[in-house]
């Protein structure tokens, strides 16, 4: 039997080898390649996420905000309790508490926190009696009201008191502030009025006597009253020169007529003008008879 052995030759090898490589290159995979067309498709597929993404974000945003707006209203709601105690702290004399409490309720519309304590202390300094408030929260329903009382030194014309900075206030005046001394002239000059008071009650201690009421009118001039009911004509010009004069005057020779003087006008440069008092009809009948 015969056999055949086919033998190739060392340079067809080579190039079969050779056209194997450029047909499939080494460590290439055989697979069929994804062509063009289908990357495109799969893009296109992605492309809705895009859109929906700015979508959902905002959505979530405005839910969460939704919840914490909600959140915070009811926290508000909660901590923001009605006022059920105005507390009123302070030294007073004259300012009835348990009254200033009750304005002060009866004028509240909102809660603890709500309510505008600058609004609540405007109101409080409106009472004539009041020279200074503040007002504090306790939560969760008090009002914390403190004020400090004016203290009067001073009667101001007829109704008005006047408190130890010349500060005028009005309030329902009673009966013992009448035993106060009488100052009166025109509202900015206050001060002035005070400081001539008591620059006027030191030069007149040493003749034992005070001053009661002490009026500056419009033009300048002073004129006043002592404790001894004595109407005082002083004038607007060398006050305290003519006021030395007075006092030697009346050490000298009026002190011993007091009761029977209604006036002394101090303006004359070298004496004065005496009114004296009218005497009552019997006491001028007896000295007629």
């Amino acid at each position: 039997m015969s056999v055949f052995r086919f033998f190739r030759s060392r340079n067809e090898t080579v190039e079969s080898e050779e056209l194997e490589a450029e047909v499939t290159p080494r460590g290439a995979s055989r697979d069929p390649i994804v062509d063009a067309p289908q990357q495109s498709e799969v893009r296109e597929k992605g492309e809705p996420d895009w859109w929906w993404k700015p979508f959902w974000t905002l959505s979530s945003l405005m839910m969460f905000v939704g919840i914490m707006s909600m959140a915070g209203s009811s926290l508000w709601q909660w901590l923001d309790r009605p006022v059920e105690n105005v507390v009123v702290h302070g030294t007073v004399q004259h300012l009835d508490r348990l009254s200033l409490a009750e304005d002060i309720g009866a004028g509240l519309t909102a809660g603890t926190l709500g309510t505008d304590l600058k609004t609540i202390r405007e109101l409080v300094s409106e009472h004539p009696w009041v020279r200074v408030a503040a007002i504090e929260r306790d939560w969760p329903n008090t009002l914390i009201v403190m004020v400090e009382e004016e203290v009067p030194v001073a009667r101001w014309g007829e109704r008005g008191l006047l408190n130890h900075e010349g500060d005028i206030f009005w309030p329902e005046l009673k009966e013992v502030y009448r035993s106060l001394p009488r100052l009166s002239g025109p509202a900015p000059e206050t001060e002035r009025v005070m400081s001539q008071f008591h620059d006027l009650n030191q030069i007149l201690r040493s003749i034992d006597l005070n001053v009661v009421s002490l009026n500056l009118e419009a033009r300048g001039a002073w004129t006043l009253e002592l404790d001894n009911h004595i109407k005082v004509v002083v004038g607007r010009e060398a006050v305290n020169e003519r006021l030395g004069r007075f006092l030697d005057l009346y050490r000298l020779r009026l002190s011993e007529q007091a009761d029977e003087i209604e006036e002394i006008d101090i303006r004359y440069t070298h004496g004065v003008a005496v009114k004296w008092r009218e005497k009552p009809s019997d006491e001028k009948d007896a000295a007629a008879g």
